[in-house]
């Protein structure tokens, strides 16, 4: 079982990367391996003309492909997700997402952009095939504070939904661990077909 998460935001101390942080160590605590990608993974020039041919941006649809789950963290931009976030969103294939349960965490400057999850995000992760989304995690500048070395600290609120969102993800993945392999039938040869 593996998750992958995205950083919408190229600073590693922004309130978006503090909640993803959170949802990462709590993963970690259950055994559940994560692997983080951010724009700065890519070289500029591949991110920005989506080169899907380029290596990189192969390894990152090969580890995709392989994850469960996908963590997607973004600060809210002009009532929208971030230019950082697009850019890494716009390297994953058509339907790229169909086989994953998807988390969205956002953040941003007060309680009005709340729906910014569910009429501009989840939209885009729809139309790249994902039919499982779980409910939206929003934190405006209440939903956080600073712990003594100056990092962002998610509030008891947003602590509590994250521990439930990474509560359902565990048990999402334990279930889809223990599917059987899907049923195939023989094929019936016959001699109209060997002709």
């Amino acid at each position: 079982m593996n998750v992958v998460t995205l950083a919408g935001s190229t600073n590693v101390e922004s309130r978006s990367t503090a909640l993803l942080a959170f949802m990462e160590s709590q993963l970690h605590r259950r055994g559940i391996e994560t692997r983080r990608f951010s724009p700065d993974n890519f070289p500029l020039q591949a991110l920005v003309n989506a080169d899907h041919a380029h290596p990189i941006i192969r390894a990152f649809q090969a580890t995709l492909a392989r994850a469960n789950a996908v963590i997607v963290a973004t600060p809210v931009y002009q009532a929208s997700f971030s230019g950082a976030l697009k850019l890494l969103l716009d390297l994953i294939p058509q339907r790229g997402l169909e086989h994953c349960t998807v988390q969205t965490l956002a953040t941003g400057g007060g309680d009005q952009h709340l729906l910014m999850l569910d009429y501009a995000l989840k939209p885009v992760l729809s139309a790249m095939g994902t039919t499982h989304q779980l409910p939206g995690i929003y934190a405006g500048p209440g939903h956080l504070g600073r712990c003594p070395s100056g990092h962002h600290v998610p509030g008891p609120e947003i602590r509590q939904r994250m521990a439930q969102a990474v509560e359902t993800i565990t048990h999402l993945l334990e279930a889809r661990r223990l599917e059987p392999l899907p049923h195939r039938e023989k094929p019936v040869f016959s001699l109209a077909q060997a002709g």
